[in-house]
C-alpha cells in the first residue's frame, strides 16, 4: 500500500487509497503537471514483479488507453516507478451501479434502459477497438455526479497468466457468459451476455442464478433458465424483457451480434414500451468479484458437475434442450488481443475425458456449445503445424545419427557447433552456447529480468537519447536476437534516455508574440491560456507551465498564460425600487456601485422611497459605474404668495376741525388675518398708497379679503368719510 504524500515518476502524489481488488490497488492523486486531480491503478507487488504480467500489462494498458469516449473512464498515462507499475485514469466523482442498485432496491424501466444505452455505448467504442471488457458488472460501472455512466476495469484481469496464478481468471460467476464458463473463447457477444445480466438486475434488484459456490452458479449460466423478469415485477415492458432474453442466450451467435445493435432495440423500446419488434430466437448478491477458479472447479464445470460439501456428484440438466436450428449470422472476428494473450485452458492439456465414478465417461456437450468454431480452426491449422515439425525433427535426428552432412559443411559430422573449447584450459569443458533474446521494445526492467531469465550475466544498459522511442525503452541490443552466444558475453542494451533535453527560457513579462517566438525558437510548443491581472501588462505573460529554467525534453509542450489585464468585473444592478433613499445606497456600496439619487413628487409612492433607476434592475455593468435613482417627495402641495395695491383717500373728513386719524388695513385668508397698513395719518397723508407691500407665503388658499378701520382721535369710526374701495390683493402659485 502507498502512503499518502508518495511521489510517482516526480508528477502524481498520492493522496488517499479509495478502492482495492485482487489484483490493484486504486489511489486518489494529484497530477502536478497538469494540476489535477486523477485516480492511480497500482499493481500489487506480487503481480509487478512478474515480467510476463507486466508486458501484457502495458499492452492491455495502452490499448485501454486508445479508448476515449464519454461512456469509459479514460486511461491518461501508463507508467513505472522503481518496480511500481501504474495505470493513471480520470478521476470520477460518483458512486458504482451496484451500489446505486442496493441504495435503491431496483430502477425503474425507463431509466434502466437509459443506463443500459449507456452502457452499450461504451462498450461499442471497445468493440471498434477490439477490445473485450470480459467482466462487465454493476461493480464497473460508475455513476459520475452528473448522471453519466462510465465502464471502467478494462484489461486487468485479461492480462493474468498462468505463468502469475495458480488459478484460471474469468468474470465474475453471477455476470459471466456460458463460453466464459466453459473455458472457451470469449468476444464482444460475452460483454452483450453480462450487460444483459446487468439489466436483470437493474429491473429487478438481484442477479438472476445464485448457488451455494462458484461452480454450481456457473453451471446456471450454462445449463439454466432464467425465471422472467417479468414475474417479479409485470410493470416491466415486454419488448425491454425480449431484449434481456436476447442478450443471455446460451450460445453467442442467437445474441446481439454489436451493441450497435442492441442500442438500436433500446432506443425503440424507449419511444414506444409497447412496441413489439424484438425477435427473441426460441428456447442479493455480494461483491461479486472477478472469480479465481481452480482446475478442479474448471473441470467440474466442463463436464457438467458441481461440488457438494459430501462428494462430487454430476449435476443433471435443468431442462431438456430440443433440438434449435444454427442462425445464419456472421461469426465476430477475433479480438487483436486474443493472440497476445492466450487463455490459460488452451495452455492445458485439456483432451482427456472426465470419468464419472461408475466408469462410465462423461456425456460431452454438444460440439456448438462446447468449442468456438475459431478454436476449432485453430486447433486445426495447429494440429497441423506441429505434425510437420515433428516430422522436420525425425529427419535431423535421423540424419545426426546416420552421420548425414544435412546441413552442410566441410564434412564435419562429429564436431558440435553449439559448444566453444575453451583455448588454454587443461580440461575439455566447453561453455554451452544460448540464442541471445530479444528485448527491445521492452521497458528496461522488463528487459532485465528477461535477461535473467535466460541466464545471462555480463550485460549493461546504457542510456541514449531518440526521439521516437520513449523513455526507459529499449531501443536496441548490441547482438541480435538468435544468435547464438555464452552467457556471459558481454551484452550493451540501450535505454532511451527520451529526447534532447532543453530548458524552458524565462518569458515573464514578454509581450505574446516575443514570448512565442522564444519558446518555439528552443524547440517547444507552446498552448496558451489567458487571466486578468492587476499588475501584468495587457497581452503580457503572467506566467508559464512548466516553469523558467525546467529541463524538458525537445518538443514538449509549455503553457504560457497572458494577462487581460486588470479584471473588470460585471456586476448586476440591483433592485432598489421601493427601497428608503438610505438602504438604496448601501445596497449600490455593498456591490461596488456609486448612487446618484434625485427627488421628485409622487401621488403614488411614498415620501423618501425610490421611484425608479437608470440602469433597470440586473442590467450587468462594470464595477464602480454610477446608477441614478429617483427618491419620491411625496404628494405635490400648492401654495401661494400674495401682494397688495391700491390705495385709500379722503372724501369728507375735516382734518382742521378734527386732527389725525388713525388707519389700520388687513387682509384675512380663511382663520388667519395679516395686518397689511397701520399707523396714524394727517391730511397730507392721504392719499395712504399700499402698492408693493408683500403678504405671506406658504398660503394653501387664493382667497381671502381686506377690512379697513379709520378712526378720530376721540376714538370716533370715520371709516365712510373715506374712499376703500380701490384695495386688491394679488396671489401668486409658489414652485415647490
Amino acid at each position: 500500500m502507498l502512503n499518502p504524500g508518495t511521489m510517482l515518476s516526480g508528477r502524481y502524489e498520492i493522496i488517499e487509497l479509495v478502492g482495492s481488488g485482487g489484483m490493484s490497488e486504486v489511489y486518489k492523486a494529484k497530477c502536478h503537471v497538469l494540476n489535477r486531480y486523477v485516480a492511480i491503478k497500482v499493481l500489487k507487488p506480487e503481480f509487478s514483479s512478474d515480467v510476463n504480467f507486466v508486458t501484457k500489462f502495458r499492452i492491455e494498458a495502452q490499448s485501454a488507453a486508445g479508448l476515449s469516449h464519454p461512456n469509459i473512464v479514460n486511461v491518461y498515462d501508463v507508467g513505472e516507478d522503481n518496480g511500481i507499475y501504474y495505470i493513471v485514469m480520470e478521476l470520477v466523482e460518483g458512486t458504482t451501479l451496484k451500489e446505486y442498485i442496493q441504495a435503491h432496491g431496483r430502477i425503474e424501466p425507463m431509466q434502466a434502459i437509459d443506463f443500459a444505452i449507456q452502457i452499450a455505448q461504451g462498450l461499442q467504442a471497445a468493440h471498434e477497438h477490439h477490445t473485450i471488457h470480459r467482466d462487465i458488472k454493476p461493480q464497473n460501472i460508475i455513476m459520475s455526479n452528473n448522471g453519466t455512466l462510465k465502464v471502467t476495469d478494462f484489461g486487468i484481469a485479461r492480462a493474468a497468466s498462468s505463468s502469475t496464478t495458480t488459478t484460471n481468471a474469468m468474470g465474475s460467476v453471477h455476470y459471466i457468459s456460458p463460453e466464459q464458463a466453459r473455458g472457451g473463447f470469449s468476444d464482444e457477444r460475452s460483454d452483450i451476455y453480462s450487460l444483459g445480466i446487468t439489466m436483470y438486475e437493474m429491473l429487478t434488484g438481484h442477479v438472476p442464478f445464485e448457488g451455494e459456490n462458484n461452480v454450481a452458479i456457473a453451471l446456471m449460466h450454462i445449463q439454466g433458465e432464467m425465471v422472467s423478469p417479468r414475474e417479479y415485477y409485470p410493470d416491466i415492458p415486454t419488448s425491454l424483457e425480449k431484449i434481456i432474453r436476447k442478450c443471455t442466450q446460451k450460445k453467442p451467435e442467437r445474441r446481439y451480434l454489436t451493441a450497435n445493435a442492441l442500442i438500436a432495440d433500446l432506443n425503440r423500446v424507449k419511444e414506444n414500451p409497447n412496441i413489439d419488434c424484438i425477435v427473441v430466437p426460441k428456447t442479493s448478491v455480494p461483491t461479486s468479484p472477478t472469480i479465481e477458479m481452480t482446475k478442479q472447479e474448471m473441470e467440474m464445470i466442463k463436464t457438467g458437475r458441481q461440488v457438494d460439501k459430501a462428494d462430487t456428484t454430476e449435476v443433471p440438466p435443468v431442462s431438456p434442450r430440443t433440438s434449435e436450428i444454427k442462425a445464419n449470422v456472421p461469426v465476430m472476428p477475433p479480438s487483436q488481443f486474443d493472440d497476445l494473450f492466450p487463455d490459460d485452458d488452451d495452455e492445458e492439456d485439456d483432451t482427456d475425458e472426465s470419468v464419472a465414478d461408475d466408469g462410465e465417461q462423461e456425456q460431452e456437450y454438444d460440439g456448438e456449445e462446447e468449442l468456438d468454431p475459431r478454436l476449432k480452426k485453430i486447433i486445426m491449422v495447429s494440429s497441423i503445424a506441429i505434425a510437420v515439425v515433428l516430422a522436420i525433427l525425425a529427419i535431423l535426428l535421423i540424419g545426426k545419427i546416420a552421420g548425414w552432412n544435412i546441413l552442410g559443411g566441410k564434412g564435419k559430422t562429429e564436431e558440435s557447433t553449439d559448444v566453444i573449447t575453451t583455448e588454454g584450459s587443461n580440461d575439455t569443458t566447453a561453455q554451452e552456447t544460448v540464442p541471445m533474446v530479444n528485448v527491445v521494445g521492452l521497458y528496461k526492467t522488463a528487459a532485465e529480468e528477461q535477461m535473467k531469465k535466460n541466464g545471462f550475466t555480463n550485460y549493461t544498459f546504457v542510456e541514449k537519447t531518440d526521439a521516437t522511442v520513449e523513455k526507459g525503452y529499449v531501443i536496441s541490443q548490441s547482438i541480435d536476437d538468435g544468435t547464438s552466444i555464452t552467457k556471459d558475453t558481454q551484452i550493451t542494451i540501450y535505454v532511451s534516455s527520451g529526447k534532447e533535453k532543453t530548458k524552458v527560457p524565462n518569458v515573464l513579462g514578454y509581450e505574446d508574440s516575443q514570448a512565442t517566438t522564444l519558446l518555439e525558437e528552443a524547440g517547444l510548443k507552446v498552448t496558451h491560456g489567458y487571466a486578468y491581472d492587476d499588475n501584468v501588462e495587457k497581452d503580457h505573460v503572467i506566467s508559464s507551465d512548466p516553469v523558467a529554467g525546467t529541463e524538458v525534453e525537445e518538443g514538449s509542450t509549455v503553457k504560457i498564460i497572458i494577462s487581460n489585464g486588470k479584471e473588470t468585473k460585471k456586476i448586476a444592478v440591483p433592485n432598489l425600487k421601493g427601497r428608503s433613499e438610505a438602504d438604496a445606497a448601501a445596497k449600490l456600496q455593498e456591490v461596488n456601485l456609486v448612487g446618484n439619487p434625485s427627488y421628485e413628487y409622487s401621488d403614488d409612492v411614498k415620501e423618501g422611497q425610490v421611484i425608479s433607476q437608470d440602469p433597470e434592475v440586473n442590467t450587468e455593468v462594470d464595477e464602480g459605474t454610477t446608477v441614478s435613482y429617483v427618491v419620491s417627495k411625496g404628494p405635490q402641495k400648492v401654495t401661494y404668495s400674495v401682494s397688495f395695491s391700491g390705495s385709500i383717500s379722503n372724501i369728507e373728513f375735516d382734518f382742521d376741525t378734527f386732527g389725525s386719524v388713525t388707519v389700520d388695513i388687513s387682509y384675512t385668508i380663511g382663520r388667519q388675518t395679516f395686518s397689511v397698513y397701520s399707523g396714524k395719518a394727517g391730511a397730507g397723508d392721504f392719499p395712504i398708497n399700499i402698492d408693493g407691500v408683500e403678504g405671506p407665503t406658504g398660503l394653501e388658499s387664493n382667497q381671502g379679503s381686506f377690512s379697513v378701520t379709520i378712526t378720530d382721535s376721540e376714538g370716533i369710526d370715520v371709516t365712510s368719510s373715506f374712499n376703500t374701495g380701490g384695495l386688491s390683493a394679488t396671489f401668486t402659485q409658489e414652485s415647490n
